[in-house]
Formats: structure tokens, C-alpha cells, sequence
């Protein structure tokens, strides 16, 4: 059958692309980050803001995107946005940001981490089956992420139907978890201390340095300026928790009455997530002493030091004891299995959108006989597969996070611009709070990106280099369109 027979599917409602928002960003940063968080802060308050304050910076960019995604309602998404406000060359950039990074290293971060947690059960997985140097070691565990990848993308490729119901059941799933974690923990917790004594002197900040050699700590008091870099350098912890909420965006082409249901799933999907994520840390406060040492037991090691990181673990442990431990890491395993499931379904059609404008190859534009983009899929598969045989998908996710940021700040300036460009043209929903929402998100995140420019110079700069890579490709795509 040719491909003018097949078109793409409005089959996803409301829920449906509620669950996609939701589900894509909650994987496993949840579980983990307010460890560097604690450690950068020293201070249960100066947490709890910051992740206040990334809700509702991702909270008024999705309202923000309602906009755009009620005037462009169509496959690719946030890739469409960019082009019709700033021109091909920038949206290429973006698209290859996220085919090269962005969402393939999230992919493969995403996969590992499940294979990671897969070991707490199958402890096989650990072992190494081979390595090159100190650098480079391949184990059981990415051949586990692998699996998984390709596993999601072939459901995937079998229709958009099947995508949404392992979304649906992995979401819910994660939801009521997530709620578990948290109404147990506040209920346990607030029968001690804990939570009282994390909450005295809660504005006082500082930093606390470990060194691995010596097994000591050093603590800094911070305040003012070095208190503001601190918030700016960490807050992408929980921003990189927060991301991938735009995934929804991707898949418009597939959604019933977008130019509503997708605002409202951006707003309804973002709302959900940043009141789980503040709640949970506000369960770790009330179960886990803030500060503590890297020996010891659980209560010991506290949030700032919880064992390999995982204060989510930790926590649960603290609930239910040693089985607390298998509990977390079965509930990161759905948690991250469904992230993946619903990273792997969106991110496929902004390359099939980026194929339609010859910006990627070819085949990638083509839909199979179950309408979905499976080519496009499979390429997403394969680079993403090759990120986790790497080993480097952690350090690409730090160059990433700048990366998208820096595409938020210009997809929403892009707001400013097209209602320059195109006063006239159809806006079912206009955005929240314009234009004094906009633009604080644009200032607040602006400011957080010059923070990291300063404090992560050498991560940013090689996202910035990821990003100018893009360019030469891009002319070797006009180039090849010519002939």
C-alpha cells in the first residue's frame, strides 16, 4: 500500500494526553535528585521553593504552549512552532538537539535507570560483561535498557492504540504509588521529630562538599549572592525531573479536538506532577533527617547522603523496612518503563514532522500500515540503543537540560513574535496570563541560564557545541534536497 493511504489518527483524548504529560515526566528524577539538592541548599525551605518554584516555571510554560498548540495543532509540535516563528534553520537545530540528546539521552537514561533497579531482583544483571581502560564498561544491565527500547518501540509501531494503553495503565500505575509514598510517609512521619527538627532554622543555608579520599565532609555557610547561584545551579536537578512535558505536543496529529485538548492536558498534566513532586519531597523531610553522614544506617546517611542516591529508596524504607527497598525499586521500575513508553511513542512523530520538510532522512516521513511514523521510530531506537552501549547518555542529559532550556526561552518568545508576525491568525486559546507570564518565564529562566553558563561553564558550553553541530548538518540536508 502506498503511503497517501495512510494518515494519522485523532485517537487520544483528553485523559489520554493528560497521561502522556503526566507519565513523560515522571520517571525517576523524583526518586533521586533532592540528594545534590540537598547537599548544593543544606536547607529544607530553600528546597521546597526551589521545587516551587520549577512547578511553576513549567506550569506557565505549558500554559504558555497552550497558545502555539491551539494555532498549530499538527505533528511535530514544538518543532512547527519554532519554524513558523524564527524559519527552518532554527527548528532543525532544535530537532536535532532532541534526536541527538534530548530525547534519545533521555531515552537511554531513562532504560538504564530500569535496568539498574531490574538488578535489585535479578542482582545478575550487575555483571560486567566486558571492559576497555577505567573509562568504558559494558554490562548485563545495558543489554537489559536495550531490550526494553526496543521492546516499547515495537509495541509502538504496531499502532497508536497500544502506546496509549500501556501509557494509561503505567501512569495510573505511578500516580497511585507516588500517592502511596506520600500519604504513608506524611502519616509515619509526623509521628517523630523529624519533620520539626528539618524545619528548625530551615532558612539557614550552606553546602556541603564531600571528598571521596578522605571520607569528609566540608560544610559552607551561604547566603545572598552565593545563595542565588546555588538555587540557579541547582534547580536543574528538579528542572530535568520536570522536563519532557512538551512530549504531548509532538503527537497533535493524533489528538481528538486539539486546539482544547492539548492546553488543557499541558495545564492538567503540569499541575499534577508539581503537586506530587513537592508533596514527596515534603515525605522525605518528614521521614529522613536533612543532613547526615555517609556511614551508618538509613536515618544515619539522612537525604544528603542516602545510599547510592536513591532518597526515594531510602524513604521507603523507612515505611515498610527492609522490603521498603524492593517496593521502590519495583515502583521505578513501572515508573520508568512508562516514562520511556510514552518518550518513545511522542518523540518519533517530530522526526517524522522534520522527514515531511526533507530535514531528516527520508523513510522517517513514511507511516506503516498502522498509521503511526515506524520508520521515524525505529531510527529514534536505534541512536538511542547506541547511547546506552556508550555509557554517555549521563553527561549528554546535562548538556540537554541547557540545550532545552535555552529552545523553551525562544519557543516562547516565539509567542511574542507570531502575534507580531500573524495578528490576525486563529487563537483558540490565548496565552495565560500574556504577557506578564511569558515573560517572567523568559527572564526567571534566562537568569537561571546565565547561573549555569557561570557554575557549569564546561556542560553548557558543550550543549552549546552540541546544539552549533546542527548547523553544518543542516546544509547537507538543503544540499541533498537540491540534487
Amino acid at each position: 500500500m502506498s503511503e497517501e493511504k495512510h494518515e494519522l489518527k485523532r485517537s487520544l483524548g483528553l485523559i489520554d494526553a493528560t497521561s502522556l504529560v503526566a507519565g513523560s515526566m515522571i520517571g525517576s528524577g523524583i526518586f533521586v535528585v533532592t540528594v545534590y539538592m540537598a547537599r548544593d541548599l543544606g536547607s529544607a525551605a530553600w528546597i521546597l521553593v526551589t521545587w516551587l518554584i520549577t512547578g511553576l516555571l513549567t506550569m506557565s510554560a505549558a500554559l504558555s504552549y497552550g497558545e502555539l498548540a491551539g494555532m498549530m495543532p499538527n505533528a511535530g509540535g514544538q518543532y512547527v512552532y519554532i519554524q513558523r516563528a524564527y524559519g527552518k534553520l532554527v527548528s532543525f537545530l532544535y530537532g536535532w538537539t532532541v534526536f541527538t540528546v534530548i530525547q534519545t539521552g533521555v531515552i537511554a537514561a531513562v532504560a538504564v535507570t530500569f535496568a539498574n533497579y531490574a538488578a535489585v531482583f535479578f542482582p545478575v544483571l550487575e555483571n560486567k560483561i566486558f571492559t576497555i581502560g577505567d573509562s568504558f564498561s559494558f554490562a548485563n544491565s545495558q543489554i537489559l535498557a536495550m531490550i526494553s527500547i526496543v521492546l516499547l518501540t515495537y509495541i509502538n509501531t504496531k499502532g497508536v492504540k497500544n502506546g496509549k494503553i500501556i501509557q494509561l495503565v503505567f501512569t495510573s500505575a505511578k500516580l497511585i504509588a507516588l500517592f502511596a509514598l506520600i500519604i504513608f510517609g506524611l502519616y509515619i512521619g509526623f509521628h517523630t521529630n523529624t519533620f520539626q527538627d528539618n524545619f528548625t532554622n530551615m532558612w539557614d543555608a550552606s553546602k556541603t562538599v564531600f571528598d571521596e579520599t578522605t571520607k569528609t565532609a566540608t560544610v559552607t555557610k551561604i547566603s545572598g549572592v552565593a545563595l542565588v547561584g546555588a538555587i540557579g545551579a541547582t534547580i536543574i536537578n528538579s528542572l530535568f525531573s520536570s522536563d519532557a512535558w512538551n512530549n504531548v505536543t509532538f503527537i497533535a496529529g493524533e489528538i481528538k479536538d486539539p486546539k482544547k485538548n492539548i492546553p488543557r492536558s499541558l495545564f492538567l498534566g503540569t499541575l499534577i506532577v508539581t503537586i506530587i513532586y513537592i508533596l514527596a519531597n515534603v515525605a522525605y523531610l518528614a521521614l529522613l533527617p536533612l543532613n547526615g553522614t555517609p556511614d551508618g544506617s538509613v536515618v544515619e546517611h539522612g537525604i544528603m547522603f542516602a545510599s547510592q542516591n536513591r532518597v526515594g529508596a531510602a524513604a521507603a524504607s523507612m515505611i515498610m523496612g527492609n522490603i521498603g527497598v524492593f517496593a521502590m525499586a519495583a515502583l521505578i521500575m513501572v515508573s520508568t518503563f512508562g516514562c520511556n513508553s510514552g518518550l518513545i511513542l511522542s518523540g518519533g512523530r517530530l522526526f517524522y514532522a522534520m522527514a515531511k520538510d526533507a530535514l531528516f532522512f527520508k523513510q522517517a516521513g513514511e507511516l506503516n500500515k498502522n498509521d503511526v511514523p515506524a520508520k521515524a521510530l525505529w531510527f529514534q531506537c536505534l541512536w538511542a540503543c547506541i547511547l546506552c552501549i556508550s555509557g554517555r547518555y549521563g553527561d549528554l542529559l546535562t548538556y540537554a537540560t541547557f540545550a532545552s532550556l535555552l529552545f523553551y526561552i525562544l519557543t516562547i518568545y516565539g509567542i511574542f513574535v507570531l502575534r507580531k508576525k500573524e495578528p490576525n491568525a486563529e487563537r483558540p486559546y490565548k496565552a495565560f496570563g500574556y504577557p506578564v507570564v511569558p515573560i517572567l518565564y523568559i527572564v526567571v529562566t534566562t537568569l537561571i541560564c546565565v547561573t549555569l553558563l557561570i557554575y557549569e561553564t564546561t556542560s553548557t558550553g558543550l550543549g552549546l557545541f552540541i546544539v552549533g553541530l546542527g548547523i553544518p548538518v543542516y546544509y547537507l540536508f538543503l544540499k541533498k534536497k537540491e540534487e
